[in-house]
Formats: C-alpha cells, structure tokens, sequence
C-alpha cells in the first residue's frame, strides 16, 4: 500500500544543524512512526521536487511552479507518494521558476522568471512537505538583466548567485539613404553583456557589470555573434567566472539571419572575479557546439578544472574540460556519441559528484518524439575514464520530457532525480554514482499535461 506524505501531516521530529533531518509522515490510513532515538538517521537531509504545471500546452510548464520537499529516507522509499501539484508550494513565478537549492538542501533559492515579479530573488527554508518558511528580504536584480534573467548559485559555500543577460543589435554603415536603406552595408553585431552578482545570504547586489562581447574580426566579418549566454561559473582560484554563449549569425550579404550555418569552436567567455571585468573569448578546438545550456547548471568545476557540456554540436555533444589557465584543454576529448554508441547525442541536463562521475541526462537521433518532441534517457558517465553507459534501470518513456529539466539532488556519491511522463505518474530514482545502483524511490502523482522538473 502507499504511504501518502501530504504536507499538513508531516511530522518533523528532528532538524539538525547545516538542515540535516529526519522525518515521518502519513495519512489517516497509516499509524504515526516516531523515530528510534536509538537509530538515529544522521545522515538525512530533504530533497525537494520541483512541478511544473502545464499552461496552454501540454508540457509546456507555464502554469506555475509547485515545490515539495521530503526526507532523503522518504525519497527511496516506493511505498512513499506525493503530490506537488495537489499539496505542494506555490513558487512566485509567472512562467517556470528558476531554482537553486544550498549545497545541504536546506535552503531553496528562487528568482522568478517573468512577469510582474520577474527577476525578484527570495529564499526559503525547507521544513517539510509544501512548508517552505520565506526568510531574509527580497531584492530584484531585474534592473540589470532583465525581468526574465539567466541566473545561476556559484559553488562557493552558498554565498552569490550570479545573472546575466546579452542584447545584440546589428550594426550597418549608412550606404543607403533615409528612405532606402538596401544599400547599407553589413559591419558586425554588437553583443552587450550584463552580469550581476548576488549575495544570497543578505540578499543584496555585490556587483553589475555590462560588457561589449567581441568575437574575431574575421568571424565578426562572417556574421558572427554570441546571441545569448548562461550559467556562470567559478573557477577553482576563484578568480575568474566563465560564461557560457549561444552562437547566432547573419548573411552578411543581407543582413538577414541565418539559422543552417557552419558551427564554430565552443566558446567562453571569461571575466576577472569579483570585479567582473577584462572580459574575453576562449575557443574550443574540440567541441563545436554551444556552451549556454538551457534550464541546468551545463559547467562543473571539480578537482581544479571546470567541465561543460556542450549542446547542438554537429559531431554530438562534448563534455570539454577548462583547465587551471583559463584556456580550453583541447587534450581532453569526451564525445557521447562515440561513449555511447549513439548519432546525434545531445546533453539535457547533467550532474557530476565528487568522485568524478555524474548522472546525465541526453537525447539522440534515435529518441521516440513524445507530447514535447524527442526524449531522452539518462546515462552514467566517467569523467576521468570519458566512458558513458544508459542507464536501463531508470524506464524511457516518449513522453517523458527533459528539455525543461533544471536540477539534481547530490548528496556524497548518490544523485537524485525525478522521472515522469508528461500528465502521467513516475517515481524519484536515486543512482549511487560509485556502484551504479540505482534505487526507485517514491512515487511522483503527476495532473493532466504537466510535468516534474528535478530534485534539489
């Protein structure tokens, strides 16, 4: 029989120091379980699942963000069900929520994404099922990068979040007349970077920063231009943040864009920390794909050296390595289509541990196209070894939608995460990154057409 955990009937029994817990919880049905002061479960902590309820569109996600939060216990427990989009906390958000958790999953932090509160940044502590206690201020970083900003929680112990925003505007000379601008000749695209920074703990702005973008004069020249970027990262120093960049181009010809175009190196771009300034532009001679991701962290720096992945490269996505110089490690060479025997692989969301290793989520050309389009599956990788295997313990499902996925749970060597087609009930999974075993935990009750996007 399940155990429903529904939010009014947690019973917190323990909340220790740095949010490490431990907790019972049950409905009518079930009798109330204290917990063995003799056994205690030292080693808990909540996880949190984010919902994401459909708008006009099925999987769309635009309906709001609902967030409910269980014990790690709990959350390998199958007889366990929940569900967030009956019982779970409402995000303030007008479209999707962005999300971040503290590195001890005792804190959410959220800036909304869109609409009247676009860009305003609160946090909450986590203290079981849909109670999520507001604390500290709010501040909107919308002024600097927008109401709909690209934001990120830098690894440095949960002190700053970093945001960042580009504006384009192609750039002519004026050949042409007032009337008859035909004549005006293509020069290059002007990309302004915004970035702010974040201090998560008093809720103030340490910094901003905007930036003129310049890539090559030959590739300028070519119609080339950053067109959006995304997830900032530390480097070990922490010295230096890295951004990730989206390539765009025009017809230089006309002035028109382009979207079937020769794909240049990988790029990043590289600012000083924490000034944010002297900005420039590394190059991948490995990858040839798009370093931005989408809704999850895309770098990871571990063991001194920064790992991206990159998105709609023409060989498959790469994990490429940034070394301790700044510069891209051309050395290491992690293709997933030849990791995993696949065409056309594309990485979704990705997560790395400690160890080296990480549970990522992809897509290939062989994906089934679901309610959402093409799907994916989720594989264990090796850093170090650069070997990729699927993870067939975890069921692939057309309909299970990945493309709006934004976060996992780490915690030590075990990697949660949620699993779900779209308006159809799934399970949290949990994959020790170390054995490979790979736990089905609690059932995840889904509603018509929406979708569940990760585990924090």
């Amino acid at each position: 029989m399940k155990r429903n955990v529904l939010s009014n009937k947690i019973i917190v029994a323990t909340i220790l120091t740095l949010g490490l817990m431990s907790s019972c919880s049950s409905d009518d049905s079930v009798t109330e379980v204290e917990p063995d002061p003799t056994d205690p479960v030292e080693d808990s902590r909540w996880i949190t699942v984010a919902a994401a309820r459909m708008g006009e569109n099925p999987g769309d996600g635009n309906g709001g963000t609902l967030i409910y939060s269980i014990s790690s216990e709990d959350a390998k427990d199958p007889t366990v069900s929940i569900a967030p989009f009956d019982n779970g906390f409402i995000v303030p958000s007008n479209r999707t929520a962005r999300l971040q958790a503290s590195e001890d999953g005792a804190t959410i932090f959220n800036i909304s994404y869109a609409g009247d509160t676009g860009g305003n940044y609160t946090k909450y502590t986590v203290e079981g099922g849909q109670k999520f206690k507001p604390t500290g201020s709010q501040v909107s970083i919308a002024p600097y990068v927008g109401s709909a900003p690209r934001w990120i929680k830098l690894f440095d112990g949960d002190k700053t979040g970093a945001a960042v925003y580009v504006s384009t505007e192609h750039q002519f000379d004026d050949n042409g007349t007032e009337t008859d601008v035909t004549d005006d000749t293509y020069v290059r695209t002007e990309a302004t970077m915004s970035i702010v920074t974040l201090d998560l703990q008093n809720s103030t702005i340490n910094n901003v920063q905007d930036h003129s973008i310049h890539l090559s004069a030959e590739e300028e020249a070519n119609g080339y231009y950053i067109s959006r970027i995304d997830m900032p990262t530390l480097n070990a120093a922490g010295d230096k943040i890295y951004v990730g960049a989206r390539l765009s181009k025009v017809d230089p010809a006309t002035g028109e864009t382009v979207s079937d175009f020769e794909m240049l190196g990988s790029k990043t771009i590289v600012l000083d920390y924490p000034s944010l300034e002297n900005p420039t532009v590394i190059t991948s001679s490995v990858g040839h794909g798009n370093t931005n991701g989408y809704r999850s962290i895309n770098a990871f720096e571990i063991g001194g050296e920064v790992y991206q992945a990159n998105q709609s490269d023409p060989e498959g996505s790469y994990i490429l390595r940034i070394g301790a110089d700044n510069n891209y490690d051309d050395s290491y060479i992690f293709n997933l289509d030849e990791a995993l025997g696949v065409e056309d692989a594309y990485i979704l969301a990705w997560r790395p541990t400690a160890n080296g290793k990480a549970v990522l989520a992809y897509r290939h050309a062989g994906s089934a196209e679901g309610v959402s389009g093409a799907q994916g599956f989720f594989a264990l990788i090796d850093l170090n070894a650069r070997t990729a295997e699927q993870i067939t313990e975890i069921p692939y499902d057309p309909n299970f939608y990945l493309f709006q996925y934004q976060g996992y749970a780490v915690d030590g060597n075990e990697v949660y995460l949620t699993q779900a087609p779209v308006g159809e009930n799934g399970n949290i999974y949990v994959v020790n990154t170390e054995t490979g075993e790979v736990t089905k935990g609690a059932e995840l009750v889904n509603v018509t057409g929406s979708h569940f996007i990760g585990a924090f």
